[in-house]
């Protein structure tokens, strides 16, 4: 029997995709690790192992989540930029990973061009609060009496080129507005001189600010997503609140070393919008503050790191913000 050329073609095309769905089919081919770059039982850690354990459940082999801290999420997340490329090595990272060129830019990786993003898996808002016996009500309030103060209060942070620095200092340029950064050795060390008084404000990730909010400790001003959230309902946006274009979250990202075979990584992508898909999933998330994602694609998740990479890089500048 003689094939025309079509066939013939059509022939070789199908068998030149077969390596690559072969090796997604065969895709994990033992334990997937799953490297946090932050320690156990932080609010990181925490929704890594419950999608960690929801993944497990629906492939051959189990996600195991491995903590790797050191110099920030320096440590960990070289580990996986030096892995090899087949998806057995997965970074779960937050809007540390956008930032960690300007702030670092002699590493030995490049946290934007050695990774292919996964999966944007949640978005974590960020509250106003202020010390309850300071003047003001509304974050309007807030903005006119640092207009007429400049230099006068300070806010605080959970350390040099954090969340919580980054997301004062954007609402500082977007206001127009001057007050003294005072950093610590994380949120909860901060808070002791927001409710004393010795700190006029900060913007807080959501997750710790509600419970002071809530018991009534500080004033919630406004939450930083880009319309209200039902954890806090009655807060209005920054951005109702009279700062336009102000948003500032924390997010969860999932990256695998660049050259990682795309079918394998649209495997990986589809297992885990499958999780975040999951009601019991997206209750305990929402528990913890966070608005799950169960749509993303690799080129939406890229695109959300490169346009978080743009905005935080030109606020590090502007405010000179450098890490010890």
């Amino acid at each position: 029997m003689k094939l025309d050329r079509r066939t013939l073609l059509a022939a070789s095309a199908g068998a030149a995709l077969l390596p690559r769905t072969a090796r997604a089919q065969e895709w994990p081919t033992a334990p997937v690790r799953m490297i946090v770059p932050f320690a156990a039982g932080g609010p990181t850690d925490i929704p890594a192992r419950l999608i960690a354990d929801k993944m497990s459940e629906r492939l051959p082999q189990r996600v195991v989540v491995e903590n790797r801290t050191g110099a920030g999420v320096v440590v960990g997340t070289e580990l996986v930029a030096r892995a090899p490329k087949d998806g057995q090595t997965i970074l779960y990272s937050t809007i540390a990973h956008a930032v960690l060129p300007p702030l670092f830019p002699r590493l030995s990786f490049n946290a934007l061009e050695d990774f292919t993003q996964v999966a944007l898996v949640a978005v974590v808002p960020m509250i106003m609060i202020v010390n309850k016996d300071l003047p003001v009500n509304t974050l309007g309030e807030l903005i006119t009496l640092l207009k007429n103060n400049p230099g006068k209060y300070d806010y605080g942070s959970s350390g040099n080129g954090g969340a919580v620095h980054l997301a004062c200092e954007l609402f500082l340029a977007l206001a127009g507005v001057q007050a003294n950064h005072v950093p610590y050795r994380g949120s909860s060390a901060l808070m002791p001189d927001l409710l004393a008084g010795r700190l006029a404000f900060t913007v807080d990730v959501a997750a710790s600010a509600i419970t002071y909010v809530r018991s009534n400790q500080v004033k919630g001003l406004a939450i930083s997503s880009a319309k209200r959230s039902p954890i806090a309902p009655d807060l209005p946006t920054f951005q109702e609140a009279g700062v336009p274009g102000y948003e500032a979250y924390t997010w969860h990202m999932m990256h695998v070393p660049a050259g990682t075979p795309r079918p394998i990584v649209d495997r990986i992508n589809r297992v885990t919008n499958e999780v975040m898909a999951l009601p019991e999933v997206k209750q305990r998330l929402t528990e913890l503050t966070a608005e799950t994602i169960a749509d993303s694609t690799p080129e939406s998740a890229r695109a959300f790191l490169l346009a978080e990479n743009r905005k935080w890089t030109d606020i590090i500048r502007r405010a000179n913000i450098t890490v010890n």
